[in-house]
């Protein structure tokens, strides 16, 4: 059993962007309450239509569903609180709801790593193994993977927040940082073997990242090979169309964070604004953008949107 210190800390400060003046906080928060919006339509938007249309009831269009969802999640998590941050300076978030939202904010990234394995795992038995796709993947087959990435992922996270409760947390309780995550709450610590704490969470989240990461590679590679032996054009097409949204949605996803992860291995630095710029960029871009890959890139869902709005114009007429 974990027993957890006591802290002389019951609130924490969050920083936000430590070089940003205070005439352009009323920009920042309408931008970031835009964004806000655009993850809420996008998302709910896809949930909702994929809910609606039983022919996109399908194993690919499940895991666009889990998507949408963490996606959906994530930016309720960390927006609102970043929006009062800068539109009221309310720049206080108590103990527990800071850990809270570290537990959701990891949680969420690690459950997106997974599902981005599952919708690779998904393409590459259609492509490199189409008379076994029926049978492999259902989706009865498909939901429990998810679940259990969403189930697991939770349980696993709260060691890492028992973890972090061992320490002792004291003065200065700045988070640098628009929200609170992991490194910026244990920076905060003042007692206890936080260079272990550290060690064991930056294990799991290199292995959260890397282990999917390695297959989704793995397995885009091997479409590839299978799609260049393709004499048939008309063949290579259907399948890279089937491909593309799947890969722009894992690229979005890894390469800011490995580019991160190698700048800071190689010894490149960059500014506190700019490194809080970055982690942003690569937390709440995908977020937005992902609604709009699936609509436009995904044919399917595309042919059902128009098949859509040309009966509610004829309805209209």
């Amino acid at each position: 059993m974990i027993n957890t210190n006591l802290t002389a800390i019951k609130d924490f400060i969050i920083l936000g962007f430590p070089g940003l003046e205070q005439r352009y906080y009323g920009h920042i928060s309408t931008l970031l309450f835009f964004i806000y919006l655009v993850i809420l339509v996008g998302n709910i938007f896809i949930l909702i239509f994929v809910g609606v249309e039983k022919q996109l009831y399908k194993p690919t269009y499940l895991i666009f569903c889990h998507l949408a969802m963490n996606d959906l999640l994530f930016g309720t998590v960390t927006l609102p609180k970043m929006i009062s941050r800068y539109w009221w300076d309310d720049k206080m978030i108590s103990f527990d709801a800071c850990f809270t939202q570290m537990y959701f904010v990891h949680s969420l990234g690690a459950i997106h790593s997974l599902l981005l394995l599952i919708m690779a795992l998904d393409r590459f038995i259609a492509v490199c193994f189409p008379f076994k796709y029926p049978v492999l993947i259902t989706n009865k087959i498909v939901s429990m993977a998810c679940g259990f990435s969403w189930i697991g992922t939770f349980l696993r996270m709260f060691a890492v927040v028992f973890h972090a409760l061992t320490l002792t947390y004291c003065n200065p309780n700045i988070i640098v940082q628009c929200y609170c995550d992991h490194i910026s709450i244990i920076n905060v610590a003042c007692g206890g073997d936080i260079l272990y704490v550290k060690a064991v969470a930056v294990s799991l989240a290199m292995f959260s990242l890397l282990l999917p990461l390695s297959f989704v590679i793995f397995s885009y590679i091997c479409i590839f090979v299978v799609v260049l032996k393709k004499t048939n054009k008309g063949g290579r097409y259907k399948v890279l169309s089937t491909c593309t949204p799947q890969l722009l949605i894992s690229c979005l996803y890894y390469l800011p964070r490995c580019f991160v992860y190698l700048a800071h291995a190689i010894g490149f630095s960059f500014s506190l604004d700019m490194r809080i710029l970055i982690i942003l960029l690569y937390s709440l871009l995908p977020c937005a953008v992902n609604p709009i890959i699936y609509c436009f890139k995904t044919q399917h869902i595309k042919d059902m949107l128009k098949k859509r709005l040309k009966l509610s114009t004829v309805g209209v007429k």
